[in-house]
């Protein structure tokens, strides 16, 4: 009699920014330092209030598209100086890490920011993650998400849902970002929390669930 094949390790999938990291004084301060140094007027109260899409987008609406390259090269650059040290968790960003670990299983960041900046605000929060992936967005963090083997994809951002639809992940909102839970739902979260607070014990729930 064939033997059945070992089920594949759980792979859980995070968004960074607004679901593991609150980064909005960080990167306000490097918007407001891109500013002072291009003389170019940027509302950094108004670009933390929609983080999620790719930097390139909110460059766009200061900047034109000739200069484009360029100023997001320097913005990576600036953010390194002046995003880490007011990046802080968001609550139960470290306990929602090591949930996965205590099921056996393997936490993966996929990430719109720059891969190396998210690297460095891992480190800087003492979060580990055994797979990192950067700069995509939607169903491309969709693919990433199938390439690791992720079954479970937590984020707070419309794009965040989008992207684990597209790899067929169970989707997870928290409403830790700009959008509320109604939202999140609307768009295909199949379920929403509060806060990374709440997520070992769904975890726990969903895997028993799965069993």
């Amino acid at each position: 009699m064939p033997s059945t094949p070992p089920a594949a390790p759980l792979t859980v999938g995070f968004d960074l920014d607004m679901t593991l990291l609150d980064t909005r004084l960080g990167i306000r301060a490097t918007y407001l330092a891109l500013s002072a140094e291009t003389g170019t007027y940027i509302d950094a109260d108004l670009v933390v209030t929609r983080l999620g899409p790719p930097l390139l987008d909110e460059l766009g609406n200061w900047f034109p598209a000739d200069r484009l390259p360029g100023i997001a090269d320097r913005y990576r650059t600036l953010y390194q100086e002046h995003a880490f040290a007011p990046t802080v968790a968001l609550p139960g960003a470290h306990a929602a890490v090591e949930a996965v670990r205590a099921h056996g299983g393997r936490v993966a960041v996929i990430t719109g920011k720059y891969e190396p900046n998210a690297r460095l605000h891992l480190e800087h929060a003492g979060l580990h993650a055994d797979a990192l992936a950067g700069d995509l967005w939607a169903e491309t963090k969709g693919d990433a998400l199938r390439e690791h083997g992720a079954t479970v994809y937590v984020g707070d951002h419309l794009g965040d849902i989008r992207g684990a639809r597209h790899a067929d992940a169970v989707a997870v909102g928290v409403a830790t970002g700009p959008y509320r839970a109604d939202e999140l739902l609307a768009a295909g979260a199949e379920v929403v929390l509060a806060d990374l607070t709440e997520f070992p014990a769904w975890l726990a729930g969903h895997l028993a669930e799965t069993l």
